[in-house]
C-alpha cells in the first residue's frame, strides 16, 4: 500500500501571510524521510495554496514520486506537460469551493471528449494519469472508456459517515472491485484520518491512498515526520490484516 502525503496545506499556512514559510519543498523532504512513498500537490486555476514555482521545485527535488493534481485547465495542463510530475490526476475545480467536494462528473458528451483529450496529452509526454471519481461503477466505467491508467475513489462520503454506519465503505470496497477488473490501478483519498483509515487502506484492491489534512493538522502538534509515521504505521497495519500495535 503506497501513501502520498498531500502538502497542499503546508503552503496554504504560508499564503496566509504571503511569505516563504513553511516551505512545502521542505515539507515534502520531512515526509519522504518519514515513510512517504509520494508526494501530492494540487495546482489550482486560482494559486490558492500550491504555487507554481513550488511544483517547479519539487519535480526537482522530490526523491520518490511527484503526483500533481489539477484540473483540466489549458494553462495548468500546459504546466503539467513541460515539468512532466511522475503522476498527473485531474480533478473537478470550483473557485467557490473549500476542498474539492467530489468526483469528476462524467457522462459522456463534450466534457468527457475534452477529458479524453487532456488524458491523451498528458499521457503522450509520459506522464501516468488517474482520474479522481466518486465511487461508482458508471463513473469507472467512463473512466477507463477514457484512456485513464487510474482511478482516484474519492471517499468524502465515507468520511463523513463511517461511524453511523458501514454502506460508504461498502460502496468503495465494490467501487474498487469494479475498477480492479477494468484493469485500471485503483487510488483512494478525501477526508481520511487517523480514525477512519484503516478499513481504506484493508481493502485489497486499493494500492495508493492520498492523505493531506489530517497529516498536515496533526504536524501542529506531533512534527511532520512523526505525523506521517503514525500514518505510515497505520496504513502498513491495515494493509497486513492486522491491528496497530
Amino acid at each position: 500500500m503506497r501513501l502520498y502525503v498531500n502538502i497542499d496545506h503546508v503552503a496554504t499556512l504560508r499564503q496566509v501571510r504571503r511569505t516563504d514559510e513553511p516551505d512545502p519543498v521542505r515539507a515534502a523532504a520531512d515526509a519522504e524521510r518519514a515513510g512517504a512513498d509520494g508526494i501530492t500537490v494540487h495546482l489550482r486555476e486560482d494559486r490558492r495554496h500550491i504555487q507554481d514555482a513550488d511544483v517547479r521545485r519539487l519535480t526537482q527535488s522530490v526523491r520518490t514520486v511527484l503526483n500533481l493534481e489539477l484540473g483540466a485547465h489549458p494553462d495548468i495542463v500546459r504546466i503539467a506537460l513541460r515539468l512532466r510530475p511522475f503522476q498527473a490526476t485531474l480533478v473537478p475545480e470550483r473557485r467557490q469551493e473549500i476542498t474539492t467536494e467530489g468526483g469528476l462528473a462524467l457522462h459522456g458528451g463534450a466534457r468527457d471528449r475534452r477529458i479524453a483529450a487532456t488524458v491523451g496529452r498528458l499521457a503522450d509526454a509520459g506522464i501516468r494519469v488517474s482520474l479522481f471519481i466518486d465511487p461508482s461503477p458508471r463513473a469507472i466505467d467512463h473512466a477507463a472508456a477514457l484512456g485513464a491508467a487510474a482511478v482516484e475513489l474519492h471517499t468524502g462520503r465515507y468520511a463523513h459517515t463511517w461511524k453511523r454506519n458501514g454502506r460508504a465503505l461498502a460502496a468503495v470496497g465494490r467501487a474498487a472491485r469494479h475498477a480492479a477488473a477494468r484493469g485500471l490501478a485503483v487510488h483512494a483519498g478525501h477526508g481520511l484520518t487517523y480514525q477512519n483509515v484503516q478499513p481504506v487502506a484493508a481493502t485489497p484492491e486499493i494500492e495508493e491512498l492520498n492523505i493531506g489534512h489530517s497529516i498536515v493538522s496533526n504536524a501542529v502538534y506531533w512534527g511532520l515526520e512523526e505525523a506521517v509515521r503514525r500514518m505510515r504505521h497505520l496504513v502498513d497495519a491495515a494493509a497486513a490484516g492486522k491491528s496497530p500495535g
